[in-house]
Parts: structure tokens; sequence; C-alpha cells
């Protein structure tokens, strides 16, 4: 296409993807004409803010639109029309055929030509083949729409005199965010969840406070269950019933069962998608037409780690490849430019539980076990900042990291002050390939109100390093657990606790020596079975491992995060339906 030739593109989707690839052409193109199609009434909004709308901390509905038809007209000169689904593509022609939902007045039905086309489809909430699922008082929660009728419903039993009961289904983002603002709004929340946790990009035992949490503030948590069916009930409420047999009449629903790509339009176009329905792109986010982009949740893209497919519905990488699908288009149109390449998503996430921070980045566990790729890991709990500074709160953090160069594969991490801080630290050094060795020589913020001297990622990657240079040989909770289980008479516990901590709980035929008597007690310990050394987070078992080993004993390991990483296992293992 020549450089002085105008330039036509139509983008299908708008919120993230689609919007920012329209904002950006034009930032790029003041000739280019751009046309966005929206099926819903709403451009841009902010669907994260959807629940803490509904929950009334967010007060004002117009602070979600981040931006009107109108304002991007006026600011972009863009063509934007909501309410118009697009009903077909043919590629060939270059043509899409779209339908003007807005009634008398409106363009019905009409093809629209384009040069360039950008899919932003998005996703579609998941809804299984379940009666019940089509009540008026049954919800998903996607957007601007779903979004009102919930609100309209719960104004409407405001000044209900009876308790207000909800059964939320799904334990992912918004079925989180939903039990949280439900229940602060003063609703009775029953939860159920297919799955043996809660929030599935964080390893069981890293969920398991967030379980512990949710039944402190009165959600009544149902984990492996799932939901049968649902019947209507009188006055307008619902009979649910779960699996496994419980019922319960509630006033409303709501489903956060996920989501899966909506590529309805692209399979019906020929487009080439993966085996589990995403659009198939490259580097540069072209699908299998050349002149058809697409970004977003409905795409198929790189992991930044394995370099494997992946589907991650998330606002910042939508962005992003909106944002490079725009240059990449306008790169083709001028020659001194180059194409782009998408670099991969690392799935970079946090979530807000009650009082709880949960966030994670990269791969975990259970994604580096089934990749086959080898992996080791390191568990801590330090403060959010210089404990002797009032309100320092533990964390739990979980690194994980390749055994043989300690290049950072992914982080967990949970707690009620600082996660966010720890969690950017280390997606950071995830996307720049950084090692745990480099971990503990990165120059972070400190003063006793945000930090300490050694930052909790400092003091992951010394822990790391250590076992990377042999210092420290680990074993894991729940290997620990199966082995005790057993009674292997080859174990010999070692808690190096406080006898006062000591009383208040320990592993099961620990002998307890405190740290600060071993040096003295050496005898007491025996060199023929294996010494596993344990305190409350790991750190003066550290101590102990380091003493031992220089006095001779060979046969020791050290319990990776200590009593509490035991405690975490012994909560995921717990049986996971409300006791």
């Amino acid at each position: 296409m020549n450089i002085d030739s105008p330039l036509k593109v139509v983008i299908i989707g708008g919120v993230a993807g689609g919007a920012s690839a329209a904002a950006r052409l034009r930032r790029q193109s003041e000739e280019a004409e751009i046309i966005v199609l929206e099926k819903t009434g709403y451009i841009s909004y902010a669907n994260c803010g959807l629940p803490y709308y509904l929950g009334g901390v967010i007060t004002e509905r117009d602070k979600l639109l981040l931006q009107t038809p109108e304002s991007m007209r006026k600011r972009f000169r863009l063509d934007v029309r909501v309410n118009t689904e697009a009903l077909e593509i043919r590629p060939r022609e270059k043509v899409v055929v779209a339908l003007d939902h807005s009634g008398p007045g409106g363009r019905g039905r009409y093809e629209l030509s384009y040069d360039k086309l950008i899919l932003a489809p998005g996703a579609q909430p998941v809804r299984p083949n379940l009666s019940g699922l089509d009540l008026p008082n049954v919800f998903t929660l996607r957007n601007m729409e779903d979004c009102d009728r919930i609100k309209t419903f719960l104004a409407g039993r405001a000044g209900s005199p009876a308790p207000k009961t909800a059964l939320v289904v799904g334990g992912g983002f918004v079925g989180l965010e939903m039990m949280e603002n439900l229940t602060q709004a003063g609703w009775a929340v029953t939860a159920a969840e297919l799955a043996p946790q809660v929030l599935a990009p964080l390893d069981p035992e890293m969920a398991a406070p967030i379980k512990a949490h949710l039944r402190e503030k009165g959600v009544d948590l149902r984990l492996s269950t799932g939901l049968a069916e649902i019947t209507q009930a009188p006055e307008g409420r619902l009979n649910c019933r779960l699996e496994g047999g419980l019922s319960l009449t509630a006033d409303m629903a709501i489903l956060g069962l996920g989501v899966s790509p909506d590529t309805s339009l692209a399979r019906a176009a020929g487009l080439t998608l993966t085996k589990g329905g995403a659009i198939l792109v490259d580097s540069f986010m072209r699908s299998s037409e050349p002149d058809i982009y697409a970004v977003g949740d409905a795409v198929s893209i790189r992991d930044f780690v394995t370099g494997q497919p992946l589907v991650m519905p998330l606002a910042g990488p939508a962005n992003r490849q909106g944002r490079l699908a725009a240059d990449n288009i306008m790169a083709e149109t001028r020659p001194d430019r180059k194409l782009t390449a998408y670099e991969g998503t690392q799935g970079t996430l946090i979530c807000r539980v009650f009082e709880l921070t949960a966030g994670a980045t990269g791969l975990n566990e259970k994604r580096l076990r089934n990749s086959g790729r080898r992996y080791d890991k390191v568990y801590l709990y330090p403060a959010s900042h210089a404990a002797y500074y009032p309100g320092s709160e533990p964390m739990s953090l979980k690194v994980l990291f390749d055994p043989d160069d300690g290049r950072l594969l992914g982080a967990q991490a949970v707690g009620r002050l600082g996660v966010d801080k720890r969690l950017d630290v280390l997606a950071t050094a995830l996307r720049a390939k950084l090692t745990v060795r480099d971990l503990t020589n990165l120059e972070l913020g400190y003063a006793p109100p945000y930090s300490s001297a050694k930052d909790p990622v400092n003091m992951a990657g010394f822990v790391a390093t250590n076992v990377l240079d042999g210092q420290l040989r680990q074993i894991f909770a729940d290997d620990l657990a199966a082995r005790v289980a057993k009674t292997e008479p080859a174990l010999w516990l070692l808690d190096v606790r406080t006898p006062k901590e000591f009383q208040s709980g320990s592993l099961p035929g620990a002998v307890n020596i405190p740290v600060d008597e071993l040096r003295d007690r050496l005898d007491d310990l025996p060199r023929d079975r294996l010494i596993v050394t344990f305190c409350q987070v790991g750190l003066r078992s550290y101590l102990a491992y380091r003493l031992l080993s220089q006095h001779g004993f060979d046969r020791l390991v050290n319990l990776s995060g200590g009593y509490r990483a035991w405690l975490a296992q012994m909560e995921a293992d717990r049986p996971t339906a409300a006791q």
C-alpha cells in the first residue's frame, strides 16, 4: 500500500484491546479511517472495577466509563458504532457484515469494507449446561449491561427486612471479588468451587490462607463442590442444589466460572483456531489471514517463560497487544518501519480478598510439573516492613527457579501488606530474565515504614542462592507430610524454636532443641538418621542446618518455610467442603 493512500481499519470490539488499538492508530495517523464496532452500548469501561461498584466501594457509575463513544469521537476522530454486532467476515472480499441494534433510525444490516481488520471480541462467561441458569436472578458479570442488571436487583432488595442470601459459583477473580463485596454489603454468601482450592493460578498451599480468611469473614465456602441445578423457589427466590446433596435457598446466584474465547465470528470466517478454540496469531498479532489482526482475550499467544501457546485473559496484555497491532498495521504501510514482535505474556495477576492480597507471576508449580520442566523452589514468610516499626505484617512468598542456572520461573505472594510491591519487583525481574542470584543484588528502597534493609525479594534471592550453591538442602512440607504419615524410622525431626513455641504446636514426633542450645547438645542428635531441621519460618533452622553441617552431620535437610509452611500444607490438604 502506498504511504499516501488512505488506510481504512475496522476494529471489532472495544474495551481493552480494541479501544487501545483505535487510539494508537489515530496517534500514528491522522489520515486513516478508523471504525470501531462494539455490540454492547459501551466502548471502553473498567470491567475489573464492576464488582467494587456493585459493592458500593465505587459509588459513581460514570467512574467506570473510561471513554464514551462521544469522547472518543471528539478526541480521536474515531467512527465508534456501539450496539453494532459484526455478523460475518468475508476475508477474500475484505468485507464485514454488521447489524445495528439501535432500532429505528439506525443503519440496520449493512456491509463494511476494510483494508485491515482488528478482531478484539474478548471472552464470554462459561455457562454450563444446567437447568435454571436462565432464571432472572441468576447472573454473570462480564460487561456494563450485566453490572446494571445486578445493581438493579441489589437495589430492589436493599429495603427488604428479610436476610439477603447469595450463591457465588466459582472461586476465580470474579467469584472472589463478589464474595467480598456482597459480604461487606450485608449479604450472607455461600460459595461453591469445583476445584479443591480458590484462585487457581496459585498453588494449593499458597491459596490455603485465602480459604481460611474467607471463612473467617463469614463466607460459607464449599470447595470440591459444583453446582448441580437451580430451580425457581417461592417469592422469586432460587432453590440451588450443589453436588454432594447440599441444597440451599438464595435470593440470587452469580456465576463466576471463568471465561472462554469468543471466537464464533473468527471460526465462521475460516481463521485458524487452536484446539482450545482461541484465534491463532503470529508474533506480530496477525491471524492466518494476513490482513486480519487479533488481540486480547480471544487469542492464543506465547507464554513468556516456556514459549508454549497460552490463552491469558488479562487487561494489561490485551492493552499492549492492541497497541502493538496498531503499530504493526502502520509499519506495513511505511517501508522505513519494522514490525514489532509481541514478546509473550507471563501472567502477572493480583487480587484483593477482604484484608488479604494475593498475586502471582510466571509459572506456578502445577504448570511446571505438567510441562515436565525441572525446577526448584523456596518459601519465605518475611515481614512487610521492618519488624520493629509498628504495623508490620508477615507475608507468604514462594519463588520458583531453574535448578541449573537459577533463572526465575515464577513467584507467588499472599499477605496483608507489601504484596503488590514485591510481586511487581519479581515480575520485572522475570521479564528481564534475571536469576535468583540477581535478586540478591537488587538495590530496593528502604526505610522502616516500607521495608527492611534486606528486602523480602533480596531474602528470596539469598535463600535460593544457598540452595543453588549446595549450602542448603531442602525438604518441602508436602513431601515431609507423606513421609511422616508413614512414620519412617529414618526421619528425625528437630524443632529449634523456643520451648514455648514448641508447646504451642509442632510436627508429630519432633524433638525440641532451641538453636541457641544446639552447640552444647550435639551428642543428643543421631548421626545415622535423616535430621530435618525446622523453626517457625525457616531462618533459625537454616542457622541450625549450617551449624550441624560444619560439625560433621551430613544426613541433613531443612524444612523450607518451616512450621508455617507445614501449617499451610495441612490447610491445603484438609477436607475442602465447609465443616
